[in-house]
């Protein structure tokens, strides 16, 4: 019977696509919805998405398109792979249409939304209503669990039932997934680390070592954590998959691309130089902006997390930045 389920990814990127090859390969009857009709199209005709995910197959039975309304009809479960900073819009123009409201809504999207502070799910329930609801994060680039690559990840979810239905869901013999109750601490951690991968970037392009990146690393982990714990989340949730582990992976991955967008700034480009080279989204780069925001609104000390903000909305100098953190007064760790 659970093959049978009616799938949508809303999102056509290189995680929306991923999910979409993990779960037709389950037999799932599933569903790509991508805002850009051309890209779309593109997809269509070679069954591969060259812009986000090169190089992987789409087989002919994942359905591909761009029309909103006939994408979520009927759906049992829809992914939300949409990047944070665009949830919103796209859950208006959900709003407008006869959206299934019994399905199960799962964001696999890592964000925390500028202005209003919100986390994903926030943004959900805010323009959706009480719709069931969970949250997939780890430490997941998207290439190598397309290419079948072992990887874990979590879901996060209120109600039990949901978790475990999900996690049944989307468990292959590559892909592990564990769950949680934590909803407030995997979504944090999934975002929040993004952060520290730029810082982590940085460092890389000015050179420095690996000794300079286990130390971003702990300290960035605390930084997280201490956050995370004024929000209500549970301090052990920072030790696990969507915490640390999703953490390292986006710190050292050479697919990373918070890392990635770091270490040109530590070269000396800038942000509208690196971005019109990418194609994806840096999540990192507007989550440090809301960052900076709930560290001052909590009172929560996050240096890493102020001079990456500084570096990328106040044009202070990286190596600057590097220098001011390890001049900062001497502490207990």
């Amino acid at each position: 019977m659970e093959n049978k389920l009616d799938i949508t990814i809303l999102g056509d990127g290189g995680w929306g696509t991923t999910l979409g090859l993990l779960l037709s390969g389950k037999g799932f009857n599933v569903t790509i919805w991508g805002a850009f009709a051309e890209n779309i199209e593109s997809m269509n005709k070679s069954r591969l998405n060259r812009k986000f995910l090169p190089g992987i197959k789409i087989p002919k039975k994942l359905t591909l398109t761009n029309d909103l309304e006939n994408a979520i009809q009927d759906k049992d479960i829809i992914v939300l792979a949409v990047p944070a900073q665009y949830m919103r819009s796209v859950l208006k123009k959900l709003k407008t249409l006869d959206y299934p409201r019994s399905a199960i809504y799962l964001s696999v999207a890592k964000g925390i939304e500028i202005g209003t502070l919100k986390r994903v799910s926030e943004i959900i329930h805010s323009e959706l209503g009480n719709v069931k609801l969970a949250v997939l994060s780890g430490p997941t680039i998207a290439c190598e669990i397309a290419r079948g690559k072992p990887a874990v990840a979590v879901i996060a979810a209120h109600n039990p039932k949901v978790r475990n239905f999900l996690q049944s869901i989307f468990m292959t013999k590559r892909f592990r997934i564990y769950t949680n109750t934590d909803v407030i601490g995997v979504e944090l951690g999934g975002s929040l680390k993004n952060i520290i991968a730029i810082a982590c970037g940085v460092s890389d392009g000015l050179g420095f070592g690996a000794n300079t990146k286990a130390a971003i690393l702990a300290r960035g982990l605390a930084e997280i954590t201490r956050l995370g714990v004024a929000m209500g989340a549970k301090a052990r949730t920072f030790s696990g998959i969507s915490g640390l582990g999703d953490l390292v992976t986006t710190c050292i991955s050479p697919h990373s691309r918070n890392r990635f967008v770091g270490e040109k700034i530590g070269q000396g480009k800038t942000m509208q130089q690196i971005i019109s080279h990418m194609q994806m989204v840096a999540e990192g780069v507007p989550t440090a902006k809301s960052a900076r925001s709930l560290s001052l609104k909590y009172k929560v000390d996050m240096p890493i997390v102020k001079e990456v903000y500084n570096v990328l909305y106040k044009n202070k100098e990286a190596f600057r930045a590097f220098k001011d953190l390890m001049a900062r007064k001497s502490k207990k760790e």
